[in-house]
């Protein structure tokens, strides 16, 4: 006889997240997450109402055990890469520190659907359950994952939205040629109380030294360690200084007044990823934005100087950057025969001890075919005193000449080349907005747009040239006026404010001059 089954029902016990003891129902250890997406007063007193009602709400329960309020201040719900509150409550749950958690709505805890359900499935695996106060959802419930994920998807399309909209009223901003700085990284720059770029008197001095340096010859890692030995802060309010910062406002358009914006932008809303704008989205180009720091003609100069930096190589097939500016000659003494650079080096010959200048296509080619002579330093040096003495010698000569090479550069100028060009664009702006409307193909005016803004860059790097030409000529001019006496020793600092190259032939060398004039030496 088989026997008879006995069925006792054991009836669930009431165990809702970490703890359950067997002598008695525990209460729940209850946190509540609060977070406000701005750092705007009227969201800060959003913030603060969370906190205190949650407070209450959760002290109120006998039931409950209060286990803290965590809340992110200021900071997007669409992913939790930043929201260290929101982190530091998952990890204390995980922890077994909290068995419950409340918010006010799925828009609170996240508006990207993969975070918020993978939290929630997370927290469900330690028996946690989140409770939305808004939408009346407890993730405990049968029904809980299903509102819960179509919820999610309203709240990251909400997120998709809002995100659109900011974009659109950003786009707004930049074709009314409004620009949004943070000037309190800024350099040489603050706001007024319209929100509008002033300049801070102080840090423009600043940023006018650097771009003096850099003209004058000073390396950017020469005009870091003088910022520095002088205890001069960056934008950022920090003692080190980098020589790709010092770059950046070298070549920074908002120090000449105008503003290049949508530089980026932003391609995955959720992750806020932003990339280099290389032409996928509009930009818009606002001239005379804000009081410049900086001249136009001197900053096209200061560009033009980069590119010459950049441009001057050595060695076999002219692959090896070069430029240094440790020394008044350096990168300006060229071998006739090869059209190499000479560099400064220690030479030992035979015992004897000195320092020399030598093609840098002899020092680092076997087998080179360049038989540029190898010069002493010090006899390089006495040939450009001689050759600037020679200059004061017969200043009267050459001022005449001064004065015919200040007018040539009158001669050719074409200022108004730019004012044409500016026309056109005007017109072809006008075209562009008609056609994008009407959503007919625009991209022969785009690219008619792009040719006009290349061209119009040019002219203003010719104005700069001549501009450049000019004070270069005016320094000479000046410094021949004033100067009576002939020079008795070499100066690092006159060879770098008058002498654009040495050349250096067999038996003599050619200085020529910063302001075009040319005087050969022998050596």
């Amino acid at each position: 006889m088989e026997p008879i089954k006995n069925i006792t029902v054991i009836p669930a016990r009431r165990r809702v997240g970490n703890t359950a003891k067997e002598s008695e129902i525990p209460k729940l250890r209850v946190a509540a997450y609060c977070r406000v997406s701005t750092d705007s007063d009227e969201q800060a007193t959003s913030y603060e109402a969370q906190v205190e009602h949650y407070t209450d709400y959760i002290r109120k329960n006998p039931e409950w055990e209060f286990a803290g309020i965590f809340a992110d201040d200021g900071i997007s719900g669409t992913n939790t890469k930043k929201r260290e509150e929101f982190n530091r409550m998952i990890d204390e749950a995980m922890a077994g520190k909290i068995d419950m958690i409340v918010t006010k709505s799925i828009s609170r805890f996240a508006r990207n659907t993969l975070d918020c359900l993978k939290y929630i499935r997370q927290l469900k695996e330690k028996n946690i359950p989140v409770y939305f106060e808004k939408e009346n959802i407890n993730t405990m419930d049968a029904k809980g994952e299903v509102l819960l994920t179509i919820m999610a998807s309203l709240a990251q399309q909400e997120s998709q939205s809002l995100s659109q909209n900011v974009k659109l009223g950003f786009q707004y901003r930049y074709q009314q040629g409004q620009i949004t700085v943070n000037h309190n990284r800024f350099l040489g720059y603050t706001k007024d109380e319209k929100g509008q770029l002033i300049i801070d008197p102080d840090e423009a001095v600043v940023v006018r030294r650097i771009y003096r340096e850099y003209l004058e010859g000073a390396s950017l890692q020469q005009i870091c360690r003088g910022l520095e030995a002088d205890g001069i802060l960056t934008g950022a309010g920090k003692k080190k200084w980098r020589p790709e910062s010092v770059k950046k406002i070298l070549q920074n358009e908002k120090y000449i007044g105008d503003a290049l914006l949508q530089k980026t932008y932003t391609v995955d809303f959720l992750e806020k990823k932003r990339v280099p704008n290389n032409g996928l989205v509009p930009q818009y180009y606002v001239e005379n934005s804000h009081e410049a720091i900086i001249p136009r003609d001197l900053y096209m100069q200061v560009q033009e100087e980069m590119v010459r930096r950049a441009n001057l190589h050595s060695g076999k097939n002219r692959k090896k950057r070069v430029y240094s500016s440790k020394y008044a000659l350096s990168s300006i003494v060229y071998c006739s025969k090869c059209g190499d650079i000479y560099r400064r080096i220690a030479w030992n010959n035979r015992g004897y001890k000195s320092i020399v200048w030598r093609c840098v296509s002899r020092l680092e080619e076997k087998g080179s075919e360049c038989t540029a002579p190898t010069i002493n330093e010090e006899t390089l040096q006495k040939a450009v005193v001689k050759a600037i003495n020679e200059l004061l010698a017969n200043k009267d000569s050459f001022l005449k000449v001064l004065q015919k090479n200040i007018a040539t550069v009158f001669n050719g100028e074409n200022d108004n080349a730019t004012d044409d060009i500016d026309s056109k664009l005007e017109e072809l702006q006008q075209q562009l907005l008609i056609q994008a409307k009407s959503k007919n193909d625009y991209e022969d005016v785009a690219d008619e747009i792009y040719r006009l803004r290349e061209l119009k860059q040019n002219a203003l790097v010719e104005n700069a040239e001549r501009e450049g030409k000019r004070q270069r000529i005016a320094e000479m001019t000046d410094f021949l006026n004033k100067q009576s006496a002939e020079l008795e020793e070499y100066d690092e600092q006159l060879v770098r404010r008058l002498i654009e190259k040495v050349t250096i032939y067999e038996d003599k060398l050619t200085v020529e001059f910063k302001s075009g004039i040319e005087i050969d030496e022998e050596i």
